[in-house]
């Protein structure tokens, strides 16, 4: 591991230099001396961090799709507390990706905090394991689990999702900090050969362990899963020779509090006549200002400044995470739809034919049919870049994130519109005694699934590049926190429509199962929803 000895640099009288040590490049190697980047970085470590993830993303997407049966087949939940323990374990497991970002950028390492996370998420496996492999752990047919019982899985099922956190919110991060930041077109395709990678680890997911889940049970699937798991962790301990290290810059909460703090009471003393003369650095405020691509943004935070305490970087650090805070709440309203895939989508898929001559298709492999797409579109996105590399493509709207994100919330707005089509189709049908392919979702499917490629795959890559260097954990892991809230808001909406329509004479959620229940009605509700989120969203993008 890296010892203490990280060497101190003396600060200059330059004006970089009084940007502080927040913006520095400072990278160490693993003995804790300054990284050669002739032996550490490059392409290579960045490329072991998109395998790793390929193998990550098989075991969250796997867990995804399967532990809805687990919990309702095995372990004799309810339908309605299946849905919910999913979409509560993958939102909570997102949203400590919060947590694990601010310590990965405030005190620990990125790679000593995948590393431990790691070994969490692999304890938690193990747990599962041995519970579906031991009979005294699983509750008889027809009962509930015991208290032992929902105690044992509970406890490894949240020791998965506190390790879930902290490899989501390092390990891109991490792969993005082995290349040169100033070439951009590099960190782009850093990115997309992430997320294609992460699409290869559902499409495995999808194809391959949900059949054998259904051949061989769930006790084989997660004896895969630990053995997938442990092979992720030494794949990327593996590479500790040749990574390069970013030395943690304290808390950069601790810094935007006091900026904010700072304004707030600079404003409220309205008369005072401070001079800002020996206080504050203009030649400084304007070398900063320079480098900025909007000198406008949140201007009134340059009167924090007045206070010696108060850096230039830090102001700028408050700008940029501020600047970035719209473009994040805008994308929660997609992963709320994103939800419905984990969920109602499997649930429509139950109660539709799924005969394809003399196969029996399982709903979850309709998902693969969306993530082909999703790869060709990387590949193809790829090798235009790779022609035109000796051409200006910086005008071209397609490579920027913003314009992806924008494209890919516009369609998710249109796969709801077609979802409550397709679902009052099927309620039709069920009327009229019969029973719609399931194939007829290969439509909502192949929308979403294209939408959710475009807005996460532009949310990683937009986050990651705008954030401040102190703060690229913290910022890329907006984007698993927005599927976080994604998660939440969908159990809210079910609620509060369920409720609602309730008082009007019936729930559009009340019947025993789809067939019985107004799901078209609550997908039409989330198509009207995201229209006004699209709409708020291009507002904040045109002014970003």
């Amino acid at each position: 591991m890296m010892n203490r000895h990280v060497p101190v640099y003396v600060p200059s009288t330059s004006p970089d230099s009084e940007l502080s040590n927040i913006e520095s490049e400072e990278y160490i190697d693993y003995h804790g001396k300054r990284a050669d980047t002739r032996k550490h970085g490059g392409l290579r470590p960045a490329a072991i961090a998109c395998v790793v993830e390929m193998l990550l993303s098989l075991i969250t997407s796997c867990n995804g799709v399967t532990l809805v049966d687990y919990f309702l087949k095995s372990m004799h939940y309810s339908v309605a507390e299946s849905s919910n323990m999913v979409t509560n374990f993958l939102g909570t497991a997102f949203l400590l990706s919060i947590f694990w970002g601010f310590i990965s950028d405030s005190y620990l390492t990125r790679f000593t905090v995948f590393v431990i996370s790691g070994i969490l998420q692999l304890m938690g496996l193990l747990m599962l394991t041995y519970q579906a492999q031991n009979p005294n752990l699983q509750p008889p047919e027809n009962q509930t689990p015991s208290f032992i019982e929902a105690i044992f899985l509970y406890i490894g099922l949240y020791a998965i999702a506190i390790g879930v956190g902290g490899v989501r919110a390092t390990l891109p991060a991490h792969g993005g900090d082995q290349l040169d930041e100033n070439n951009k077109s590099l960190i782009s395709s850093y990115f997309s050969w992430y997320f294609f990678c992460l699409c290869i680890g559902g499409l495995l997911s999808t194809s391959v362990m949900v059949p054998i889940e259904q051949k061989y049970g769930w006790s084989t699937n997660f004896m895969i899963m630990v053995f997938v798991m442990s092979l992720a962790l030494c794949t990327f301990v593996a590479g500790f020779p040749l990574y390069r290290y970013k030395i943690p810059s304290g808390s950069p909460l601790t810094r935007i509090i006091q900026v904010m703090y700072i304004f707030v009471f600079v404003a409220s003393v309205r008369n005072t006549t401070v001079s800002t003369v020996g206080s504050l650095n203009h030649d400084v405020t304007e070398h900063l200002l320079e480098r900025e691509q909007s000198r406008d943004k949140f201007k009134f935070l340059n009167k924090a400044l007045m206070d010696s305490n108060i850096s230039v970087s830090q102001v700028k650090e408050t700008k940029t995470f501020l600047g970035l805070l719209p473009i994040f709440v805008t994308t929660i309203m997609m992963n709320c739809c994103v939800a419905q895939i984990l969920t109602f989508s499997v649930q429509q898929g139950n109660l539709m034919n799924k005969k394809l001559y003399n196969l029996t298709i399982p709903t979850q492999s309709i998902a693969v049919i969306p993530i082909l797409i999703s790869l060709i579109f990387i590949i193809l996105f790829e090798q235009f870049k790779k022609i035109n590399k000796h051409k200006d493509t910086t005008n071209i709207k397609f490579s920027k994130p913003l314009f992806r994100i924008g494209l890919g919330l516009a369609l998710v707005s249109i796969s709801m519109f077609v979802a409550s089509i397709i679902e009052s189709m099927r309620l039709e049908a069920f009327k009229n005694g019969k029973t719609l392919h399931v194939f007829w979702l290969t439509f909502q499917y192949i929308l979403l699934g294209i939408g959710d490629t475009l807005t996460l795959g532009g949310m990683l890559e937009f986050f990651y590049s705008e954030a401040p260097e102190s703060m690229r954990s913290i910022c890329t892991s907006l984007s698993w926190c927005s599927s976080s809230m994604g998660l939440f808001l969908s159990s809210l909406l079910v609620s509060l429509s369920n409720a609602i329509s309730g008082k009007f004479g019936m729930q559009w959620f009340g019947g025993k199962d789809l067939n019985h229940s107004r799901l078209d009605l609550f997908y039409a509700l989330l198509c009207v929803i995201n229209v006004l989120n699209f709409m708020l969203y291009v507002y904040f993008a045109k002014r970003y």
